[in-house]
């Protein structure tokens, strides 16, 4: 007969107490560890699937390719650096650590950054919010508000260090020196330059309903100078699109780069291809307008001409016409017409039309003086208003011995002392120059 087989257990007995019993806990943390150490920092493709957001503001999403699906979760501090939208079969490959969530025991990618795949993130973003916009008709052609032909104020928001704003000023200048100017000084890059534009365009439009028409903003210029896709990008933000397309005052957008279109581009009543030209366009050169003034005025006298002249004509064709039918009644039996030709005498037009012909000529005379006088009282009130502008303008007010002293690197405007402090470096604007200063003394 066969032996019976050992007793396992029996043999076994003296490894027993060698044993190592994990708890579940002790053994996630372990896969936990080793998930971290192998795979702290890895890329990983593939396409998004099962987005969700919580409460918290904290996002979930599955990478799947044609085998296999990995969990992913996305914190907000990591999420609000993403400029696009992440979507439900978008391609995209990211960057983040292995870890095991250890209530369930899953593991999962935490995505730290995250970038769609064959196109950059930024232009994604850019296409995405174009789109947006296009359906809500943002850009629609009938909700271009038409520019003022000769604007009185002229607002510009832009940074007050940038070039923009030496080439807005200059460029005016040139061409209508006594323009009434005022500026809004924004950021016009980085952290919050999407607010500042978009609180500048509300600002403008708030001033223009509390104060009366002969003090009210016609124009603005929105923009700065050149840069790359990430320098201009607050002129691709939502926030500044809307506040362009809800500000009641025509705008031009003068971002400085020709090629390429931003949004603000696209939603701005009117686009410039560099702060240059929006200045260029936003009002005609001085000599124009007068050289046109004068061409109104010479066209108004010859019509008044031409009018007098026609009148004198037809005047001189009804004298014609009633002699011939006073010659024509003359010829009547003689008595007959013994009575009427005393009251034709008294009734007879003819016998009037000199001397309305003379008043004629009299009025027409007047018109001329006083058409005349018109044209220099308004010509006076005009070059009245352009002297009045220019003892606005504030760059004649430096001229007069004032200054403007801005906080750097910030640029930002000192109106109290206590906003700066010893050791700090400011920036004084005289009305030809700059001048920089180290603060010794603040009191």
């Amino acid at each position: 007969m066969p032996k019976a087989p050992p007793d396992l257990f029996t043999q076994n007995t003296s490894l027993k107490d060698n044993r190592h019993i994990y708890t579940v806990s002790e053994l996630t943390q372990n896969i936990k560890l080793v998930l971290e150490n192998t795979f702290a920092q890895v890329w990983v493709e593939g396409e998004v699937s099962g987005i969700g957001r919580i409460q918290t503001g904290t996002t979930f999403l599955s990478l799947k390719d044609s085998n296999s699906l990995l969990k992913c979760v996305i914190f907000p501090s990591n999420l609000n650096a993403v400029k696009f939208e992440i979507k439900d079969g978008l391609k995209v490959i990211c960057f983040g650590r292995v870890s095991v969530y250890e209530k369930t025991g899953q593991y999962q990618l935490y995505i730290e950054k995250i970038e769609p795949k064959g196109i950059g993130s930024l232009q994604l973003a850019l296409e995405q919010l174009k789109e947006k916009l296009e359906k809500e008709g943002l850009f629609a052609v009938e909700h271009k508000k038409p520019m003022p032909y000769l604007p009185s104020r002229i607002g510009v928001v832009t940074s007050l260090t940038g070039a923009a704003i030496k080439d807005i000023l200059k460029v005016l200048d040139r061409r209508f020196k006594d323009v009434n100017i005022i500026i809004n000084p924004v950021r016009v890059q980085g952290e919050g330059a999407k607010e500042d534009i978009a609180q500048a365009i509300q600002d403008f439009n708030r001033l223009n309903q509390q104060v009366g028409m002969e003090a009210q903003i016609d124009v603005l210029i929105v923009g700065r100078g050149g840069g790359s896709i990430e320098d201009l990008w607050a002129f691709n933000e939502e926030i500044v699109a809307r506040a362009i397309y809800n500000s009641r005052i025509p705008i031009i957008s003068a971002v400085g780069h020709e090629r390429d279109w931003t949004i603000a581009d696209l939603v701005a009543d009117l686009r410039a291809p560099t702060p240059s030209v929006a200045a260029e366009l936003v009002i005609p050169k001085k000599e124009d307008v007068s050289h046109e003034l004068d061409g109104f005025i010479g066209g108004l006298r010859k019509g008044l001409q031409d009018l007098v002249l026609s009148l004198d004509e037809t005047m001189d064709d009804l004298i014609h016409r009633l002699s011939l039918n006073a010659g024509h009644i003359w010829e009547l039996n003689r008595t007959q017409c013994v009575s009427a030709t005393k009251k034709l005498t008294l009734l007879n037009p003819a016998a009037l039309i000199p001397q309305y012909k003379t008043r004629m000529l009299d009025l027409a005379k007047q018109i001329y003086v006083r058409m005349d006088h018109l044209f220099k009282l308004k010509n006076s009130q005009f070059f009245g208003l352009i002297e009045k502008l220019s003892s606005l303008n504030p760059l004649n007010i430096l001229a007069r011995g004032y200054s403007v002293t801005f906080k750097m690197p910030e640029g930002k405007i000192i109106k109290e002392a206590k906003s700066i402090k010893t050791g700090d470096t400011i920036k004084t604007r005289v009305y030809k120059g700059d001048i920089f200063s180290k603060v010794t003394e603040v009191s």
